[in-house]
């Protein structure tokens, strides 16, 4: 266990959002590894993928769920001192992920298809993205248990475990992507299916790594069987604090399907573009979630040690660092987006879809790093409802207006990157001001001049 309720709060954003920010660096190694075999089979496969991949969103808000309410009720018990606290609900949180991966396998074979129908017009893209998803599937179930294990150990102040488990995984995967899915060696070139094969194995032998570490080596959190018995008092609580972020995933999840539905008439070269450029924005986006991750179990260790200064500099620093990192990537992306999308395809139609989304969603990338953090500091505060709220805003800011102009005369896809622009510029406003409302609540100080 780490106590985050000492030092200065700019060098511990950075000692624990840097560990986090590596293993996302090799996680974003992974993506761009995969996605370039992957494009090298085509379109379809690009597409298809792509579209399987939406379902990620769904999983990360039920894997929100266990993650920030673990984050938010260990660290707050971690400052209150109270370890038996703590250890129940790291065990309870077990029990819970358990639920939810087999819920995650049953309903994915049974949905997978049919979901997919809906998103994608093209047949070829429809058939890859189903192939890929019952590949894939085992490793979004194993989410939960790797989620609830990861977090649990942020909770308390250590990222290294996580992070090493992470590197190590992504290791693996980089290996795999290329053996199952382009053939290298002696096996077959399985395409999408050894994508989605290849992040199965190396999951789970994740989730093995990090079981490894609580056996022999981690004492404040661990293991007890005698604590699986279900304690609904606690699921309560878990579910009130993780319910409203998994809401806000899953309306992550409502925003990237119905960006796949807008776009489908333009054709599958238009979805892979978007697929590409997706994929390489989640990587950016990797830095800035690292100092999201890093706010959450510091404010929340602060919070319940009742340091409300060192809560309100939590943010404050927490944004600078964010929006520093965020406008740097911003330049990056107005420069160079062509050659990041022609590093993976050569289709001159897929890479001017993806290097003009890239160019405009990278206005927002500020903006979205305001979001992350104040979606961070919802979390140590236990009080995740603002966050969905600011993500309600933001679809119903999207959603009206993109469908409206789908259906004018001369509707293009750049329209649908504005609408997007508009939608997040405004979600970070509205996040920015919950943050203050909900430090007037708690703080029980004055709110300074700004945060």
């Amino acid at each position: 266990m780490r106590d985050l309720t000492q030092g200065s709060v700019t060098r511990t954003i950075i000692s624990m959002a840097t560990p986090v920010a590596a293993g996302m660096i090799f996680q974003t190694l992974y993506l761009l590894v995969d996605l370039f075999f992957v494009a090298a089979i085509g379109d379809d496969a690009v597409a298809g993928v792509g579209a399987g991949g939406t379902l990620m969103f769904m999983i990360m808000a039920l894997t929100q769920i266990l993650g920030v309410s673990a984050v938010a009720m260990i660290s707050q018990a971690v400052g209150r001192k109270d370890q038996p606290e703590a250890n129940l609900v790291f065990n309870q949180s077990l029990v819970v992920s358990m639920i939810f991966a087999v819920v995650t396998c049953i309903a994915g074979y049974l949905t997978a298809e049919v979901y997919l129908a809906t998103i994608t017009s093209d047949e070829g893209a429809l058939r890859e993205g189903v192939t890929f998803l019952y590949y894939f599937l085992p490793s979004m179930a194993l989410q939960f248990p790797l989620m609830a294990m990861a977090s649990s150990l942020r909770a308390t102040g250590l990222v290294k475990p996580g992070m090493v488990v992470q590197v190590l995984t992504v290791v693996l995967n980089t290996i795999l992507a290329p053996i199952l899915i382009a053939g290298w060696g002696p096996g077959p070139a399985l395409g999408v299916m050894g994508a989605g094969l290849a992040s199965s194995i190396s999951v789970f032998i994740g989730v093995l790594m990090l079981t490894y570490y609580f056996v022999k080596l981690e004492k404040y959190v661990s293991f007890e069987t005698i604590l699986w018995r279900p304690r609904f008092d606690i699921w309560k609580r878990m579910f009130a604090i993780g319910l409203p972020a998994g809401g806000e995933m899953l309306l992550l999840f409502v925003y990237f399907s119905a960006v796949y539905w807008l776009i489908a008439d333009f054709g599958a070269a238009a979805q892979a573009g978007f697929s590409i450029g997706g994929r390489i924005m989640q990587s950016i986006f990797m830095p800035t979630m690292a100092i999201a991750f890093a706010l959450g179990p510091i404010a929340g260790q602060n919070y319940g040690a009742k340091r409300f200064d060192r809560v309100r500099e939590t943010c404050s620093k927490g944004i600078l660092l964010s929006s520093i990192v965020m406008a740097v990537v911003t330049i990056l992306m107005q420069w160079k987006s062509d050659l990041m999308i022609g590093f993976f395809t050569e289709e001159l139609e897929v890479i001017e879809v993806g290097s003009v989304f890239l160019q405009l969603i990278s206005l927002n990338f500020i903006a979205q790093g305001i979001v992350f953090s104040c979606s961070g500091m919802f979390q140590g505060l236990g009080n995740t409802r603002p966050a969905m709220l600011s993500s309600t805003v933001r679809i119903l800011v999207f959603l009206p207006l993109a469908v409206y102009l789908k259906y004018q005369p001369g509707f293009t896809i750049t329209q649908v990157w504005w609408v997007s622009i508009l939608s997040v510029t405004t979600q970070a406003v509205v996040s920015y001001l919950l943050v203050r409302r909900e430090f007037r609540k708690r703080l029980d100080i004055e709110p300074v001049a700004a945060l």
